[in-house]
């Protein structure tokens, strides 16, 4: 086992020396590392340090802590504590950097990055790979390679003509000569000298190359200006035609920093207006009262069933336009809320032959609930979809369009982007609304874009569509974080500090020195969400205006509901009349084609009338009395049938007036007896067409009823939500962590405590042999003894492991003992015990 006391060799070496926490803060900042659970030490260490591993680690790191690992990837390595300060804060030591400094190191430290004290630090051989500055890869700090990698291939006497040129001794080798360059160069006093005696045109081409790119280009004949500079190394070559500024002279030209901009503060996010907390949960429970109602159309639009799958699966671009036409809203927004309701399992294909979306079973259900609980639902999945509609239009990597519903839609960071961004908003004050731009520079800050254009990357453009379905599904209020919305993400009320006091008026005066901001919140475990909802109920319930059970009818055949109908109110008028306005109050009106939609679904006149009578809070006038009696005096007397089809009518003049009529033609109308015609045509067809006529025909059965025709509600199978999609393994949680730690510990037990010597030594990482006599003897001797035994064991399915047990009983073919490695006792059949050797005492 390795001492506490003696400095770490290695990073397994680093991580033996953590405490469990230490360790469990490892493993829930790198989740990868234990998918599997690695055996021991040694095999995290070593998973710690691979590429793949490393690259994600980088990618989830703030600004100021990218900034100090690529500091420590151009310094020297190990580096000393004071050297990594001098890159970060220069020769001035910034107070900002002097005090960020210690928690970003601890950061790189907790995640594996860094390793060694404070006077030996060293970043992980992958990580500097990826943030060293090379030709191909630049660096962000903008630095070239050291004197020693420049001078790699030049000939030992040019390195002793710069030498003499730069006003130093020569030495009897290169090596040397470079350490002596080196040495100038890291020298603030002699390099300022040096830099004295510089030709003004010299000092402007370092100038322009000291923030980077480091590399320009000379001619075969250098001018004097260049020349100057190529022979005292201050340029030195790197291709034909190709020079670089060394490091250690452009980390003396910057004043030692090796960033020309260093962030070690996080950038405020700063509200553009603020209003009364009342206000704005006002404005986000009428919002939430539109998204329902929005996902509601929507379902009862596709109510008979809705567009077709395409092949590729989706929804094609004109079924998506029909949609927004329908909603009356934007494509992007209407793509918005079919994406919701499918990530809430509300919509789905209904995998038939001819494959369509429609409404879930589980939409009933949903419609069944109260209003708060039915925005809850959506709100939820809402937060944890990683389908993303906002990419909806765009092309994929194959140049294929992307579609509503259809595949490519997945991006695993939006989750936590929604996240993240309605945290920094709970982090301001009651009825603060955030500017878009502050929020993105947070969110740049915190995981800074490793595009090549920073303004245009994936988080930015969630962070922007987080803002506004926020807006649109009644989260936030006129920018701000609502009460409910607050409570959803399990936020703490806001402290006295962040309480603005009450004053007249919406607006309240900005105060752009806001307090500083909580800690960033952590995502919900399940049953934490579910509290979380709960709470946000309560709290949106009063807000939601209660449906109404009556509607003002008017003289000019409309129906005004100044508020949200009853079901069964909304459902009958839905057949009785169409909806010609909808905002605060919705306006229907009756026409004949719904009068009669509503005599089709078998509603007599006199219940007509009884229903109206009963739900209007002002007398029925008399035209839509009138109308109803009117279209149902007609209604049915001409009846039409499948010959293929007929009309009867036990007036003879109407059929006589279809004859004669123009518009009949189409329908090559016979007639096979004074109230009978036939044609050819399907009896749907000929409704239509004597609809269009103006007539009020029914369809009849075959023993002469009449049908009665309702909207079929077609209904996918029982379907279940569509799952997120992970970016890699997901954040373990307490127990797991406990029983990884536990195995990585007993693990690295076994595998590097000492063994005594044994006639068959044990190299690398193979398993002890010893044969089934030697087996049983020695079990049975730590069993009188109670000595630990170190043991190889392979199980049914075929895998070898190394164990430490300490053995209680041998009996029958079996082993039982205290196994340090699993911290439990085990039975463990002999026969699979491929050999046992003892561990040496602590004084061997």
């Amino acid at each position: 086992m390795s001492d506490p006391a003696t400095p770490p060799r290695s990073l397994a070496e680093a991580l033996r020396h953590r405490d469990d926490a230490s360790l469990g803060a490892l493993l829930r900042a790198r989740p990868d590392l234990i998918t599997p659970v690695p055996t021991d030490l040694t095999q995290l260490a070593t998973r710690a340090g691979t590429r793949a591993s490393v690259v994600r680690a980088l990618e989830r790191l703030d600004r100021f802590a990218l900034q100090t690992a690529e500091a420590l990837a151009v310094a020297a390595e190990p580096a000393s504590y004071a050297e990594l300060l001098g890159l970060m804060a220069g020769d001035e030591r910034d107070a900002a950097v002097v005090e960020a400094l210690p928690h970003a190191l601890g950061t790189l430290r907790e995640q594996a990055l860094v390793w060694g004290g404070d006077d030996r630090l060293r970043l992980v051989r992958t990580a500097r790979e990826l943030l060293a500055p090379s030709p191909q890869h630049p660096s962000p700090t903008g630095l070239g390679p050291t004197v020693a990698e420049a001078t790699a291939g030049m000939s030992p006497g040019r390195i002793q003509e710069i030498v003499g040129a730069a006003g130093l001794p020569s030495t009897h080798d290169a090596v040397s000569a470079v350490a002596a360059l080196t040495g100038l160069y890291g020298d603030r006093a002699r390099m300022a000298a040096l830099l004295e005696q510089a030709p003004a045109e010299s000092l402007e081409v370092l100038a322009r190359l000291v923030w980077g790119p480091p590399y320009g280009q000379v001619t075969a004949d250098p001018a004097p200006r260049l020349r100057w500079l190529l022979d005292r190394g201050l340029l030195l070559p790197t291709a034909p035609g190709t020079v670089v500024l060394p490091r250690e002279v452009a980390l003396h030209l910057r004043g030692g920093h090796a960033h020309r901009t260093t962030e070690p503060v996080p950038p405020a996010v700063e509200p553009t207006a603020v209003h009364r907390p009342q206000v704005v949960d006002a404005a986000a429970a009428g919002q939430a009262y539109t998204a329902l109602a929005t996902v509601a159309e929507l379902l009862k639009d596709w109510h008979e069933g809705g567009p077709a799958v395409l092949r590729a699966g989706g929804l094609s671009v004109r079924d998506l336009k029909r949609t927004a036409v329908a909603l009356d809203l934007p494509e992007p927004v209407a793509a918005f809320w079919v994406e919701l309701a499918y990530a809430a399992g509300l919509l789905a294909s209904d995998g038939e032959a001819d494959e369509r979306y429609a409404a879930t079973p589980a939409y009933d259900e949903w419609l069944e609930r109260p209003a708060a609980e039915r925005w809850a639902r959506l709100a939820e999945a809402w937060l944890t979809a990683t389908r993303t509609s906002g990419l909806v239009g765009g092309r994929d990597a194959k140049d294929r369009s992307l579609a509503t519903l259809g595949p490519g839609l997945d991006r695993s960071a939006a989750p936590e982007v929604r996240h993240r961004v309605l945290s920094l908003l709970a982090g301001l004050p009651e009825g603060a609304a955030p500017a878009a731009d502050s929020v993105l520079a947070r969110l740049r800050w915190e995981r800074p874009p490793r595009g090549p254009q920073p303004g245009d990357d994936l988080r930015a453009r969630l962070a922007r569509w987080t803002l506004s379905e926020a807006e649109m599904l009644g989260v936030t209020g006129r920018g701000a974080l609502s009460a409910h919305g607050r409570a959803l993400l399990g936020a703490p009320a806001p402290s006295p500090s962040q309480t603005l006091p009450e004053v007249p008026g919406d607006r309240l005066p900005v105060h752009h020195h806001t307090p500083a901001p909580p800690p960033p919140l952590e995502p919900l475990t399940p049953a934490e969400q579910a509290t979380a909802s709960a709470a946000a109920i309560r709290l949106l319930a009063p807000l939601l205006p209660e449906p109404l059970d009556h509607v003002l009818l008017q003289a000019d055949l409309t129906a005004v509901a100044p508020g949200p109908l009853e079901r069964p109110l909304a459902d009958m008028l839905d057949v009785l009349a169409d909806v010609e306005s909808k905002g605060g109050a919705t306006v229907y009106r009756f026409t004949p084609g719904s009068v009669r939609r509503a005599l089709d679904a078998g509603r007599a006149a006199g219940d007509l009338h009884a229903f109206l009578a009963a739900h209007s809070r002002t007398p029925v006038p008399q035209p839509l009395t009138y109308l109803i009696d009117d279209v149902a005096r007609r209604h049915g007397r001409l009846r039409v049938g499948a010959a293929s089809a007929y009309v009867r009518c036990d007036d003879d003049a109407v059929l006589n007036e279809i004859l004669a009529d123009k518009r009949a033609a189409g329908l090559r109308l016979r007639r096979l007896a004074p109230t009978v015609l036939a044609t050819q045509a399907d009896p749907a067809a000929l409704l239509d067409g004597l609809r269009a006529m103006g007539f009020a025909p029914a369809a009849e059965s075959a023993d002469g009823d009449v049908l009665i025709t309702r909207a079929d509600a077609h209904r996918t199978p029982p379907r279940t939500a569509p799952e997120p999609v992970r970016d890699g393994p997901p954040t373990p949680d307490a127990t797991l962590l406990s029983a990884a730690i536990r195995a990585i510990r007993a693990g690295d037990l076994a595998s590097t405590t000492p063994r005594k010597p044994s006639a068959a030594p044990v190299s690398g990482g193979a398993l002890p042999r010893t044969t089934a006599a030697e087996t049983l003897a020695t079990m049975q001797a730590a069993v009188l003894t109670g000595e630990t035994l170190w043991i190889g064991y392979v199980n049914a399915e075929g895998a070898a492991s190394q164990r430490v047990i300490a053995p209680i009983r041998v009996e029958g073919g079996f082993v039982t003992a205290y196994d340090h490695t699993a911290d439990e006792v085990r039975t463990y059949p002999l026969h699979r015990v491929t050999g046992v050797a003892e561990l040496a005492d602590d004084g061997d």
